[in-house]
């Protein structure tokens, strides 16, 4: 079962439907850096055929098309300068990159102005005397947004023009609502403000629900909801999107390795990633998963498998709690984990993710996903989950198949 945050939860209660007002997540953005930092300086336009959306392009068209990213702004506001910085920074790379929104407007907007924004897209790419006429690489399309935005983005994935999908500190609200997950076929990524994102829990619900297959990938950057889209080029948050829509959009493997593999780019950073089904080229797993280690040579050891599992809380609040317990193997592989929890009184679990739970109260077993059973010795993986009341005073054991 999804469980909300109180502070996400009482402002969920301003969505109706979900694409309506979160109003207190927006916010005026410093002054955009002029240009950003990639190859193409980049500037934002209006268009008297796409009303209420800000267009953020290179300054001088490259001869390279441009791949389409369609932003929902936090807060789903109507001002398309909202996450200014990190459009305008995406754009300097070669992208073609839309906002809802006219520039400082006001009032709020929808799921549909994205489907707009692709329309709008196509049609000036095919329209002769347009000065985007071929300059489009309409067949790479990115539907991404922040906080209510990226509900917007859920919203209209499915649509079969989208290639991937962008979620940038934002969860689901009801578990009414999954069959939005269901029905994703490409891949998705998650960038997230940490434990102490309002959205944290609703985005680690949604992970754990993801189609069995689905290219994935979750990281977190411990810097609360907010991230760093108002920072010069738009921070952190403006340097990552960037790599993965030139990974995801322009087939930049360079960039991709920052997402893949366990000493991927991201994994050796201040960021906390986990990865689902990922592969630099296509984005399509394998059809067999590879090997976690080479073949040994000689037999493995015949001993009993064996792990480790700690247990912390990220998170508490009044009523409530998010905690990480991290799976470690011992000097064995495992093909399989089960972890034993032990509550406080009081505490009980409402949601978990990246592990199949026994229980909700009291003695709880956890056993892996299908997705994260195969460790190589030494290797880690992780579960979460949100809980009620407090979450201090836990323990967990391990044991190893």
């Amino acid at each position: 079962m999804r469980r909300r945050s109180k502070i996400y939860a009482g402002l969920a209660a301003a969505i109706v439907p979900v694409t309506s007002v979160i109003m207190a997540l927006s916010g005026t953005p410093a002054s955009a850096a002029v240009g950003g930092s990639g190859p193409y300086p980049a500037d934002y336009e209006t268009s008297s055929t796409l009303a209420n959306h800000t267009i953020f392009r290179p300054q001088t068209l490259p001869s390279e098309r441009l791949p389409i990213v369609v932003w929902g702004n936090g807060g789903c506001s109507a001002n398309g300068l909202s996450q200014g910085n990190f459009l305008r920074e995406i754009a300097s790379h070669g992208f073609l990159a839309i906002a809802n929104g006219a520039p400082n407007g006001s009032g709020s907007t929808t799921s549909q102005m994205l489907t707009q924004s692709i329309d709008w897209a196509v049609a000036e790419n095919s329209r002769q005397g347009s000065k985007y006429y071929n300059r489009i690489d309409t067949s790479k399309v990115a539907v991404a947004g922040f906080s209510c935005g990226g509900l917007e983005a859920y919203a209209v994935s499915n649509d079969p023009r989208v290639t991937t999908t962008g979620i940038f500190s934002s969860g689901l609200l009801n578990d009414a609502d999954d069959y939005q997950l269901r029905r994703l076929t490409k891949p998705i990524a998650y960038f997230v403000g940490g434990p102490s994102d309002i959205a944290y829990p609703n985005a680690m619900d949604d992970w754990g629900k993801l189609p069995a297959g689905l290219p994935a990938f979750m990281g977190n950057l411990n810097v609360g909801h907010g991230g760093t889209y108002d920072q010069t080029n738009g921070g952190e948050f403006g340097r990552v999107a960037t790599l993965y829509f030139k990974w995801r959009l322009k087939g930049d493997t360079t960039a991709g390795r920052n997402f893949v593999g366990a000493d991927c780019g991201l994994c050796r950073s201040q960021w906390s990633v986990q990865q689902k089904n990922l592969t630099l080229d296509d984005g399509t797993p394998p059809t067999t998963p590879p090997p976690t280690t080479p073949p040994p040579t000689t037999p493995p050891p015949t001993g009993t498998p064996g792990c480790t599992a700690v247990y912390s809380v990220q998170d508490q609040w009044n009523g409530g709690f998010v905690a990480n317990v991290s799976v470690t193997a011992g000097t064995t592989a495992l093909t399989g984990w089960r972890v034993t929890l032990i509550l406080p009184s009081g505490a009980s679990v409402s949601s978990l993710w990246n592990g199949v739970s026994s229980g909700t109260s009291g003695i709880i077993t956890v056993t892996n996903q299908s997705y994260n059973g195969r460790l190589a010795a030494g290797q880690a993986t992780s579960f979460g989950f949100q809980g009620t009341g407090t979450g201090s005073g836990a323990t967990a054991s391990c044991t190893g198949s």
